[in-house]
C-alpha cells in the first residue's frame, strides 16, 4: 500500500524557463540573450524568487557582447592596417620595406 502525499505540486518559478532559454540564447546571440535574461530576472523578482539562470544569462550575454565588440574593433583595425600596408607596398613595387602608421612592413610578405 502506498502513501500519497496531499501536498500540492510546486508552482513553477516565474521567469525560470525564460532564464534557461536566455542563457542558451546568450551564448549564440549575446544581446538578445542579455535582454531575455533581464526580462526573466524581473519576472522572478516580482514574484519574490531568485533566478540563477537569468543572472547567468545576463553575465554571459554582457561579457560576450563586450568581447564581440573588442574583437570587431581589432578586426576592423587589422583590415584597415592591411589595406594601408598593401597600398604602400604597391606604390613601392612590392620591394623593400615601407612605413605604415609608424610600423615597418616588409613588402615581400605581402606579395604582389
Amino acid at each position: 500500500m502506498s502513501v500519497e502525499s496531499n501536498r500540492p505540486a510546486a508552482a513553477p518559478v516565474p521567469g525560470r524557463t525564460l532564464g534557461i532559454v536566455a542563457l542558451v540564447v546568450a551564448i549564440f546571440f549575446n544581446v538578445i540573450g542579455l535582454i531575455l535574461g533581464i526580462v526573466a530576472l524581473v519576472q522572478s523578482r516580482k514574484a519574490g524568487h531568485k533566478n540563477g539562470f537569468a543572472v547567468a544569462a545576463i553575465i554571459v550575454g554582457a561579457v560576450l557582447t563586450v568581447v564581440g565588440i573588442i574583437v570587431a574593433i581589432l578586426v576592423v583595425s587589422a583590415i584597415g592596417f592591411g589595406a594601408a600596408a598593401y597600398q604602400a607596398c604597391e606604390a613601392a613595387g612590392f620591394t623593400g620595406t615601407v612605413l605604415v602608421n609608424g610600423n615597418e612592413v616588409a613588402c615581400s610578405t605581402l606579395g604582389g
